[in-house]
């Protein structure tokens, strides 16, 4: 069950243009050694490399056609990322993403991800949450995105990391639902929580926690719910925001259940 305002192409490339120009006028100046609090091991260095790279990676996705195998290992600069490389690096996606039809396919690790449009999502949020990180790093105030922005934030989390299930196995629902729901703008999610039972590669047996989404709300007494303004669900989902900046009713533990996956899902 989702309800969502509509965030069209053009304003997700609004996003990742403000976004990423936002991330390199904060991190200028700030020492390349010093720590990122909200990316446990990474140093700014480290920030800085990882955006470049993944623009420069999906540039060449998007623009060159290629599949993501395909894309050549970039050189690491042991003294940081040059900002003439950066700038280029966030230019080439912005360029790349803006002269196609978001419909147009394009090679995507994500199943449901094979179109631009899906990137121009993904780098837009991609670009949101690490100037977040930014942020924390120089010790600055975090700003606030459109709430509208904020919401789709929390739904491309959920439909594109936490929803489905990874694979061939058995998925075991336990009854329980959470549901997420955003105070100043359209956005609600009911989840199922449950497991999944399968077996990797290596014919090894693995159980993970999942949580797909409802496709419709069945009316019924959720388990627990979290709500609040759509930015502070945005980053509490992504560890960039405390959980008691939201209201949580019910059973609290489900959304602790919720974070640890978010957390296994993105690292």
């Amino acid at each position: 069950m989702r309800r969502l305002a509509a965030v069209d192409h053009s304003t997700y490339l609004e996003a990742l243009r403000e976004q990423s120009d936002l991330f390199a006028t904060t991190l200028a100046g700030v020492p390349a050694d010093r720590p990122v609090p909200t990316c446990p091991g990474w140093t700014v260095g480290d920030l800085h490399r990882h955006l470049t790279e993944v623009h420069a990676f999906w540039a060449q996705v998007v623009g060159a056609g290629l599949d993501g195998g395909d894309v050549p290992e970039p050189d690491r600069p042991r003294d940081g990322v040059p900002a003439d490389v950066a700038a280029g690096s966030r230019a080439a996606l912005l360029v790349a993403l803006a002269g196609r039809d978001p419909a147009q396919e394009c090679w995507s690790w994500a199943p449901d991800g094979h179109s631009v449009g899906w990137v121009a999502r993904r780098q837009a949020h991609e670009a949101l949450i690490h100037r977040v990180d930014a942020e924390l790093a120089a010790g600055l105030p975090v700003t606030a995105p459109p709430a509208e922005l904020a919401a789709d934030g929390v739904d491309e989390l959920l439909t594109v990391l936490i929803d489905g299930v990874p694979g061939d196995g058995e998925l075991t629902l336990d009854g329980t639902t959470l549901r997420l729901s955003c105070t100043d703008a359209a956005g609600s999610w009911v989840l199922a929580l449950g497991s999944f039972a399968g077996t990797d590669d290596d014919g090894e047996p693995y159980t993970v926690d999942v949580a797909p989404l409802l496709t419709q709300d069945d009316g019924g007494q959720d388990d627990a719910v979290v709500s609040g303004p759509a930015w502070d669900l945005d980053r509490w989902l992504w560890g960039r925001g405390p959980l008691d900046a939201l209201t949580v009713e019910g059973d609290g533990a489900l959304a602790a259940r919720l974070r640890a996956m978010v957390v296994a899902s993105t690292q």
